[in-house]
This record gives structure tokens, C-alpha cells and sequence, in this order.
């Protein structure tokens, strides 16, 4: 935490227990969206104390959060938590306007990219057929939309050459050509290593030029990004799921539920291969074992019980 905020949040804390009566967990929910302005600030390179923030710097956080694929409902609930923080130090006389004013949360009944609950995915990998021939290379694709938080073209463009399931990384090459390592959970491991041990061997037409593609289909071709979409709708259609799904979908449902669980954003960044909205080298490239630890820690489909 920014050592300028620190005796703020103490005193915000205190406020939000003692006076407005709130349960400990709330008050940790409204500290946790503190603390993402706070690591958004660091990572811009905005070295500022609450006062010093200003409306802009807010509208940029929201923009960035909006990128990231926060879902709308939690970049509503942060939007609160700021004009309660800021409403608590104007009582407070520590700042003398409220940089929140002008600051709306998102409506909800905007047009905004669908989220999956976590139950949801559950539904939708429960749901693939395995008894299908291409039923364990689709429940392998799902897990490792799931999993990374892929673009379709990364998903579809990835390598055999570009696997380290043994160390739990894949190498995906992004928008532009350019390379990132991403974390690659358990479970996804275990259905990619069963597709290729199955369907994939068993493949005997594997087209020259392709023999590299993990995920073909059974003319030993790549994946079209029609594909993809359409065994996506297939497996929302068969778990009952009414929303409008997409494999964007789970790309936004992978940040969505990383930054809820209290994942760093800019670990969240760097696995979805955002540059800064500002510019590229703003921030700092993280090592990758900062980002398996993040993947253990808080993705859903690595904690224990599920």
C-alpha cells in the first residue's frame, strides 16, 4: 500500500465500522477497491496522495478497469466505495472537493460484455459431450479459454512448440506478433494432455504445415474462429445458459473473476496482453512466476473444493 494513503485508509476504515456500522467484510470489500486505484495509480506512474487525485485520473481507472473486462455490476460497486472514501475525507476536511462528483458509475442496462459466473462455466464444461468424437478436444478448448483468457486467434494460432505444460506455461502470440507467457492451471493441463492422447494422435490426415496447431479439426486443418464460436453457443445452448456467450465470453469471465478474487491488476494485464492505455512501457513486465502464482491463488478452477 502507497505509504501516502495509509493513514487515510486507517482512518476510512474506522469510519466505515464505527460510524456507518458497517460488517468487517464490507469494509475489507470497500478497502480491496481502494487498493486497485492505488496499484492502478503505481502502475500509471502517478505518484499521488489522495488529495492530489483528480476526476481525470478516476475516469482513466474506470476506462482501464472497463478494458480489463471488470463487468459493469463491479466497476459499479468500486465506483461507490470511491465517493464513500472521498465523502469520508471531506468530512473529514482532508480534501476540499470531491474528485467523485462528476464521476458515474456504468449503467447497468448498458450493452456490456457478458460475464460468466463461475457456476456457469462449470455448467458449460459439464455439458460437452466426452463420448463425442470431438468431445475431449472441445472440453480441452473451453478449459484453456477458461484458463488464459484467450483471444480466439491466440486460441486458435496455438503451438504444440509453444506448450510447457510440465511447468504450467503456454507461450501465446498476441495482436501485433507479440509473444506473452501465460499461466496455464491443472485442469486445463489435464484436458489438453488428454486430447492429444486421444483425438489428436489419432489423427492420420494431419494436413503439411499444420502438424505444429494443437487444436485441428477432423480434416487435420486448424480451427476457424467460426469454430470456436460455434461450439461455444453449442455448449451455452446445452447448459441452459441464455446469455449471449461468445469465447470472448470467457476471456472476460477469466479478468472478471482473477480481479474479484483479489488477483493484481497488473498481473491481470500482462496475462491478457493489454499494453498500457498510455503507452507500452509504462509498466513493469512481471516474472513469470509472479503470474503462476497468481493463477494458483486465484483462479477459480485451482482452489481447492472445486
Amino acid at each position: 500500500m502507497n505509504a501516502k494513503w495509509q493513514p487515510y485508509i486507517n482512518g476510512f476504515k474506522a469510519y466505515l465500522l464505527l460510524e456507518r456500522s458497517l460488517s468487517g467484510h464490507t469494509a475489507d470489500a470497500y478497502l480491496s477497491d481502494l487498493d486497485k486505484l492505488q496499484q492502478f495509480l503505481a502502475l500509471h506512474n502517478y505518484s499521488l496522495s489522495p488529495q492530489e487525485v483528480r476526476g481525470q485520473h478516476l475516469e482513466h481507472f474506470l476506462k482501464w478497469l472497463n478494458e480489463l473486462g471488470l463487468a459493469a455490476r463491479s466497476q459499479s460497486r468500486l465506483v461507490s466505495a470511491l465517493k464513500t472514501f472521498y465523502k469520508y475525507l471531506l468530512l473529514e476536511n482532508i480534501v476540499e472537493a470531491d474528485p467523485t462528483e462528476m464521476v458515474d458509475a456504468p449503467r447497468l442496462s448498458r450493452k456490456i460484455p457478458e460475464v460468466l459466473s463461475y457456476d456457469e462455466i462449470q455448467r458449460m464444461l459439464s455439458a460437452i459431450d466426452l463420448s463425442h468424437p470431438q468431445g475431449t478436444r472441445n472440453r480441452a478448448i473451453l478449459e484453456t479459454l477458461y484458463a488464459c483468457g484467450l483471444r480466439v486467434s491466440e486460441l486458435t494460432q496455438l503451438r504444440l512448440s509453444n506448450l510447457y505444460l510440465d511447468i504450467g506455461f503456454v507461450k501465446v502470440v498476441g495482436k501485433g506478433d507479440k509473444e506473452r507467457i501465460v499461466p496455464i492451471g491443472a485442469e486445463a493441463i489435464k484436458h489438453i494432455r488428454l486430447y492429444l492422447d486421444g483425438e489428436r494422435r489419432g489423427l492420420m490426415n494431419i494436413r503439411r504445415g499444420q502438424e505444429d496447431i494443437l487444436f485441428l479439426n477432423r480434416r487435420g486443418k486448424g480451427l476457424s474462429r467460426v469454430m470456436v464460436f460455434l461450439l461455444v453457443k453449442e455448449a451455452a445452448a446445452a447448459a441452459g445458459i441464455t446469455k449471449n456467450v461468445s469465447p470472448h465470453t470467457f476471456r472476460h469471465s477469466f479478468a472478471t473473476h482473477l480481479i474479484e478474487g483479489g488477483a493484481d491488476l497488473r498481473a491481470v494485464q500482462d496475462m491478457l496482453g493489454h499494453e498500457s492505455i498510455i503507452t507500452t512501457e509504462i509498466y513493469t513486465h512481471l516474472d513469470t512466476d509472479y503470474l503462476r502464482e497468481t493463477i494458483i491463488a486465484f483462479h477459480p478452477r485451482n482452489r481447492k473444493g472445486n
